[in-house]
Formats: C-alpha cells, structure tokens, sequence
C-alpha cells in the first residue's frame, strides 16, 4: 500500500507513532515525481532543495515531541496564482516567469504555521483563464487517467497531482468551477468554500467576485482537514468574512437520514452526456438508501449563466490585468517610449485566451455598452442568487453532476473557445451565487472518471461535506487510482 492511498489522518498518526519521518513523506512525493512528472505535467516550479530541508526541521520537531496538527509534516503543491514567498509564482503566464514573491498569501502562511512542506508551484491555465489546461504558457497537464485526455482547468495541475500521487493534497483556486471541474475530470475531491470564507489575499486575482481557494485531495475527510486550516476572517481581503468556523471534521457523521436533496431539471437535460447522467443517478440511489429524500427542482436561470458569468469574470480580469504593464514587475519589452512599453510587453507577456477575456471585459465596461452588457449581466446574476435562495429554502443541499461530459482529449477544443466555455455550465451558477460546492467522485464513463456535485447553502461547508462523505462511506470510487 503506498503513502498515498492512506488519509491524512492516518499518515498523521503514523508520524506521531514514529512510524514515519517527515523525510520519507518528502522522499515519496519527489520519488513519484520523478517516475510520472514527465508524461503529467502537473508542476511549473518544484523545490525540492526547500521541501527537504524543511523536512529535516520539521524530523527534529518530531524527535523532541513538538509536532502536533492534523497537517503536520505533509508535502502540499500550491496553485501557481498563489504567491509563496521567494518561490517562483508565475500563473503560468511568460509574464510572470521571473516573478518571485517577497511575502506569502495568506493561506500559505496558514499552511506554513500548521507546518506542512511545500513541494511546488502547480501548472495551471495562464491567469486561471481556461477550463482545460491547455492555456499554459509553459506546457499542457495531461490527465493521469488518460495521458491523450486534459485534467480540466484551471486547476488541472492541481487535480492531477493528486490523482497521479505527486502530492498528498494542493490547493488550488475556483471561479467559475476551475478546482471543481478538474477534481471531477481526474477522479479526485475538489472543494470551492463559500465565497468570503477562505482568504483571497496573495491570490493574484482574475475575477475578484468570483474567486475562491479550496482543497483538492484523495478523499472527503482531507479536505474538511485542510478546509480547516485555511478557513477564517483575514483583516488583509476585504471581501472576508467574519463567520464562526465550525469543526468540518466532526460533520462527517455518515447520517443523512431525513435529509432532502433538490435536483435540477436543467443539470440532467440537454447536453449532459447520457453516461454521465446515468452514474449521477445511481449515485442519487445511493444517497436516497441512506434515508436521504431527492425531488427534481428547477433553477430556470441556468440558461444565462454562462454568458453572465463571461462578462462579469472577463470586466473583472481587464481591470484586474491592467496592472502587468510592464513598468513594476514582470516581463518588460525595452522600447524607445512608454506606450510601445505598454503594448509589445502586454503584447508578448499575454496568451491568446487571456487577451481575448481582456478585450471582451474592456468592450463590456467601455463607455456606450456598460449598461448593455456589464450591467444586465449583473442584474441576471442576481436572479441566478435567488434561484438558489428559493430552493434552499425547502432544501438541504443541490445535487447533479459536476461537468456534463467527461475529460475530451487534448487538442478537441482549443479552437473553438465557445465549446470549452460551456464545460463550465454546471460549476458557474454555484460561483456566481457565491455558495459552497464540492466535486467528489461517483463512477466512470468510458473509462474515466465522473463527478457528483454537491452543493450547499453558504458557509454550511459542514452539511457539503457530510453528504459527500456519507455517499463516499458507501462506495469505492474515490479509492481507484490511474495505472501510471
């Protein structure tokens, strides 16, 4: 059985037991590495020098009786838009490949203080733009289950080191399904808190009222153990919220029993492939053995999401990019005068798919179409909320399936940016109402993996949670690994 297959739980007792060492955790995960990383793709930046000596400090913490924490001494791979001190941070973008950071985010230096190792810096789509991992500026992730597949986006990095066992967990980030998505296409569990729970400082920012850090991990009890590190109020994001944080782990009853579960007409209709939707569905009867009640509900809504959510994230990110001009840091094309500064570094510094978003926003804010545009689509965001209001009201938790296909293969959709968008169409209500969702596995359709997506009423990750591990507690999915 190898290190991986065991829960953070477990490798936790067996380091205080000293039946491990934080070196031979560390020596696992670049072990690993090292046989797999060169057909996965998953890392930008690795630190191996960094990670082993860290382990060693934290091997003599072990020794004298001072390691404690249920993260204690385990190797984590961090989103590559997640800045880490004096660890290259570049949101796989040519923009930012010199970049390194002088300070930490604030969820790493959470991770830092719970004592966990850091192993390195995750592809990713560049600035988070993508739904596939093909965006990177460096080279494409390729899915763990089938090499010829993608991981998803944006967070394909991070979902795939999970499921290949370079990392024993990562964090990674969710705009409009981007740690979702990606956790459902490589069979792992990926978890998007509720908007405001987890800190956004240190993030670079895509869409600032859309994105949130999560989890991915091998199974539901990780991610209620990392979601508890990194949950709490943080004076340095304005957008944090002062909620009580409950103990996650201690949700994880198994009891749904009298539980109601709301399932959308429009997350089982056109466009979810018929596998798909017919493993949801078994995973549904799973869920009503338990004693859990599900009735078919309507979130009507759903049709103008997408296109809400492409002109609210792409007007955010044009405000948001327009600080990589250039002149304070980053990539810098030397030209005779400043505005040829502006547009040769913009010009070569950016992907296709990140001025493409850049020039969407900026048509949508400028002057004769914010009402048209930016403004109506905030207006259907708000009818999408209360969408979600309406049936919590009667409901503990929504369920339906995370992607309505499985992972495509490399190359099907990089042309067609239309198609890859509407990968998103099950994820992006959940971002846009700001409520809590997680991905966990519920089966295979073709020989890969398929989500089930649970979602929840804000900041009750706990009810998510339970759900999701009482459906895991009963099947055997989340336990299969790739055959790499």
């Amino acid at each position: 059985m190898s290190l991986f297959d065991y829960k953070l739980s477990e490798i936790h007792n067996k380091l205080q037991e000293k039946e491990l060492s934080v070196s031979d955790l560390v020596d696992q995960a670049f072990q690993n590495i090292q046989e797999r990383e060169d057909r996965v793709k998953a890392y930008i930046t690795l630190n191996e020098d960094g990670a082993r000596s860290a382990a060693k400090q934290l091997d003599d913490k072990l020794a004298s009786g001072e390691a404690r924490g249920p993260l204690f001494g385990l190797p984590v791979g961090i989103k590559d838009n997640i800045v880490t001190e004096g660890l290259r941070t570049t949101c796989a973008s040519q923009f930012l490949s010199n970049f390194n950071p002088v300070y930490d985010a604030t969820v790493t230096s959470k991770l830092r203080a719970a004592d966990t190792v850091t192993i390195g810096k995750l592809n990713m789509d560049e600035f988070a733009m993508g739904g596939s991992n093909e965006n990177s500026s460096f080279y494409p992730v390729r899915n763990p289950w089938n090499l010829e597949r993608v991981p998803g986006g944006s967070s394909g990095g991070s979902a795939a080191a999970v499921a290949a066992g370079e990392a024993y967990f990562t964090l990674g980030s969710d705009t409009g399904g981007s740690i979702r998505q990606p956790a459902s296409y490589c069979g792992v569990v990926g978890l998007k808190p509720t908007y405001g729970l987890v800190s956004r400082f240190g993030l670079v920012a895509f869409a600032s009222s859309l994105d949130q850090i999560g989890p991915i991990t091998k199974n539901v009890e990780d991610s209620a153990y990392v979601l508890q590190a990194i949950a709490g109020y943080d004076s340095m994001d304005s957008t944090s919220a002062k909620v009580d944080i409950p103990d996650y782990s201690s949700a994880l009853t198994g009891d749904i029993s009298g539980l109601r579960i709301a399932v959308p007409k429009e997350y089982l209709g056109e466009g979810v492939d018929a596998e798909v939707k017919e493993t949801v569905l078994n995973a549904l009867k799973v869920l009503e053995g338990l004693g859990a009640v599900w009735e078919e509900v309507s979130l009507p809504h759903t049709e103008y999401a997408v296109a809400t959510y492409y002109l609210l994230a792409s007007s955010e990110a044009s405000s948001n990019l327009a600080r990589f001009d250039g002149v304070r840091y980053g990539q810098r094309v030397d030209t005779g005068n400043l505005l040829d500064l502006y547009h040769e570094s913009r010009s070569q510094g950016f992907g296709d798919e990140v001025k493409r978003r850049i020039m969407l926003g900026t048509y949508a804010l400028s002057s004769g179409y914010y009402d048209a545009y930016y403004l109506k689509a905030q207006k259907a965001r708000t009818l999408i909320k209360q969408d979600f209001d309406q049936v919590f009201e009667q409901y503990d938790v929504i369920i339906g399936p995370t992607a309505p296909t499985t992972a495509f293969k490399l190359g099907a959709q990089v042309d067609d940016p239309l198609t890859m968008y509407l990968n998103d169409i099950l994820t992006i209500p959940v971002s846009l109402a700001g409520v809590p969702a997680v991905s966990v596995p519920c089966g295979f359709a073709g020989g890969m993996p398929v989500g089930m997506q649970v979602i929840g009423k804000a900041f009750d990750e706990s009810t998510v949670l339970r759900f999701a591990h009482a459906y895991e507690q009963n099947t055997e999915h989340h336990k299969q690994r790739p055959a790499l």
